[in-house]
């Protein structure tokens, strides 16, 4: 294993059902990856579930690419709560900022840069503890979208994004060794708010 940094982002997503994957790949990491490349001196690694190999142990590479990534993008939704290995990505970078805290490293800000997919209402308490970009106005996966006018302020909202995430990742801490993989279990269901006939 490499004893540095490999990937400056994680892009972490529910992948089952729903449009956020869709997005993801159409829209959302073509566009960060340009324009992180247009803002910075280095070639940027941005790290997609698609990056894993056809044979790869899929965990295994998860969690090795998890713990050599600078800093982590949650496409929040709902559901994004409730899947074990999005918690995981989550609750792993919110303990490395916990380590990084005690040791005192100084200026060094928060690891986990969250993206609203959809309804933000129902995040759990410690999400909305966390300031988050919203996308709820521009999370079209369909590829077309590209070619409306709406998606020139979608291309406006990444621009700022960007200029946010290079300072996040240039105050990133050096990599360790020491750092922990965690894998919490989700919390149950919610009972749905709409009536039952």
């Amino acid at each position: 294993m490499a004893l540095v940094y490999e990937y400056d982002v994680f892009i972490s997503y529910r992948r089952g059902g729903g449009d956020a994957p869709d997005w993801v790949r159409n829209h959302f990491h073509p566009r960060l990856q340009r324009l992180l490349d247009d803002h910075v001196d280095y070639d940027v690694k941005i790290f997609l579930e698609d990056s894993v190999p056809v044979g790869g142990k899929w965990l295994q590479v998860i969690r090795d690419v998890l713990q050599r990534a600078r800093i982590l993008i949650p496409i929040c939704s709902p559901k994004y709560f409730l899947d074990e290995r999005c918690l995981a990505e989550w609750h792993t970078m919110a303990k490395r900022e916990e380590i990084v805290a005690k040791e005192g490293v100084a200026k060094v800000g928060p690891l986990i840069y969250p993206v609203i997919f959809s309804d933000s209402e129902n995040f759990p308490g410690y999400a909305h503890e966390r300031q988050m970009r919203s996308f709820r106005d521009w999370n079209k996966p369909y590829p077309q979208y590209q070619n409306t006018v709406e998606y020139l302020d979608f291309d406006r909202q990444m621009t700022r994004m960007v200029e946010e995430l290079v300072a996040v990742i240039e105050q990133v801490p050096p990599w360790s060794s020491e750092w922990p993989v965690e894998t919490p279990s989700p919390e149950p269901y919610r009972p749905s708010k709409l009536p039952r006939f």
